[in-house]
């Protein structure tokens, strides 16, 4: 498809905004922070799954539920490879009871190189790793629905397993995939509720390898393979990204000249790459609302460095 043919973009949805945490120093300040990020508006909070210096991911999510009302929990996201997915449908299903139908279940291949290297779990291919994800999918939403589960593939047998407990939300919680490869993106457009636009990982780190696959024309590019891969359901699809940076400056270009070559890029693609948001409040606010007309993307998650810098922002956009 040539660059002359109309960018594809979902039906706009109104702005969400979630943070991204993933450890705190005691219990009390994990509490505090997840009533932090309800209190300034946040709509979720997400945590990673990796082996590293970080919490797991499934308590973490029940206590971050547990200090809250309002705000949604997610995973961004479950690595497939780390979870059999029967026992993660338990989890999510159980997960989305006890917080009264606030769960956001994310769901991944896996891709960070450390972990694998470090807990001696075998790296396959990319395209193995997608397609077992992909099927591990069936098996959740199997899982999660009314009738008994029974998936007979390549890498999982469930044979007449009513998934028990049943999550509040119907006809399960709401799905995100993201990925920056066509596979996994094809995947997210025909499985996902939310689809996360995110870097290629192929490399299995976030570093200057991503620079490509995180400027605008890659972004177009990602659109019109989700298009491609599920145009009845692309509309209404709700899109999500990753923001590495975010930060309140008057001085966006030298940010970003500074900062860019970290991830590849030189400054105008950094300013220009939905990955990073710098400027003003006024400034971030109408960047954001360009990158929704342009993108289709409602859904901008942040690190926990920047929630308290960014609250300006999402006041003036959550919900619009």
């Amino acid at each position: 498809m040539t660059s002359d043919h109309p960018v594809p973009v979902p039906r706009p949805k109104p702005f969400r905004f979630g943070v991204q945490v993933s450890s705190a120093p005691s219990a009390a300040g994990w509490r505090a922070v997840a009533r932090k990020a309800e209190d300034l508006g946040y709509a979720t909070l997400t945590v990673a799954d990796h082996l590293d210096d970080q919490f797991a991911t499934t308590p973490a999510l029940m206590a971050a539920a547990d200090a809250t009302t309002t705000l949604r929990l997610g995973a961004l996201v479950y690595a497939n490879d780390y979870h059999h997915p029967v026992v993660l449908a338990k989890e999510a299903a159980t997960l989305d009871l006890l917080s009264d139908g606030r769960l956001e279940l994310g769901l991944g291949a896996g891709w960070l190189l450390t972990d694998y290297q470090q807990a001696g779990i075998p790296l396959d291919p990319p395209g193995d790793r997608i397609e077992r994800m992909a099927e591990a999918v069936r098996v959740v939403k199997g899982l999660l629905a009314d009738e008994p589960c029974t998936v007979e593939g390549r890498w999982y047998r469930v044979t007449g397993l009513d998934g028990r407990p049943k999550p509040v939300q119907r006809p399960h919680p709401p799905l995100l995939i993201g990925g920056g490869g066509r596979h996994i993106l094809s995947v997210a457009a025909r499985e996902a509720d939310i689809v996360g636009l995110n870097i290629n990982l192929w490399h299995g780190a976030i570093d200057e390898t991503a620079g490509p696959s995180a400027t605008a024309e890659a972004t177009v590019r990602k659109l019109r393979w989700l298009h491609h891969a599920a145009p009845e359901r692309f509309d209404d699809l709700e899109l999500q990204v990753r923001v590495h940076i975010a930060t309140i400056t008057d001085d966006p270009v030298g940010l970003a000249e500074i900062l860019g070559p970290a991830f590849g890029l030189d400054a105008e693609h950094a300013l220009h790459s939905p990955h990073a948001l710098a400027g003003t409040v006024e400034g971030i606010a109408e960047t954001c609302r360009e990158r929704r007309e342009r993108f289709g993307i409602s859904y901008v998650g942040i690190g926990v460095e920047a929630m308290e810098e960014m609250a300006p922002v999402v006041e003036l956009l959550a919900g619009t």
